[in-house]
């Protein structure tokens, strides 16, 4: 087990059907278990921090992708199964990268952490760029390919090897 749980976008808008940029059954999939490890890492006192998609109305990412996430809507609601506790930490992001923008560096130094799991979607996108900078940054990265997701099975399993070949990431099963 790591220092730290990351869970990345376990939004509405990315998890649930009719989500504006759903990626569907993968997404859905991995929440149960994406439950479990998140109630482990309660249970042992360690920290839980979801980072979360948190777009203004006209961000320029809609340029790319349809608009989604869009603060204040139900889209960028973290899926009920995955509900923060009181005191867990959510960091709002605009970007890919979970620390682009964000006071997510400044966190874990300050808790102390060295080590983080990161979890959620999308395996090639949000999780690869927010894995490829905690890297840049020294952190220890582990991903479980059971707890992230990609709505293409090609790009998943091209991110995942990405992480762990390029980036030095432990990618393995039951952290």
């Amino acid at each position: 087990m790591m220092d730290c749980l990351v869970v990345v976008d376990m939004l509405k808008d990315f998890i649930e059907p009719d989500g504006a940029l759903t990626i569907g059954p993968p997404g859905e999939k991995i929440v149960p278990g994406l439950k479990k490890r998140v109630e482990s890492y309660r249970q042992k006192g360690l920290p839980v921090i979801f980072v979360c998609d948190h777009h203004e109305p006209q961000d320029r990412e809609f340029q790319v992708f349809p608009p989604h996430a869009i603060g204040g809507k139900t889209g960028s609601e973290i899926v009920p199964d995955l509900k923060p506790q009181a005191g867990e930490k959510i960091i709002y992001k605009r970007r890919f990268d979970g620390f682009f923008g964000t006071d997510l560096d400044l966190t874990l130094r300050e808790r102390n952490i060295k080590n983080i799991e990161i979890a959620g979607v999308l395996t090639n996108i949000c999780v690869l760029y927010t894995a490829a900078q905690a890297r840049m940054l020294n952190y220890g990265v582990y991903v479980d390919p059971n707890l992230v997701a990609s709505n293409d099975p090609d790009v998943h399993q091209f991110a995942l090897k990405e992480m762990e070949k390029t980036l030095g990431v432990e990618v393995g099963e039951g952290n």
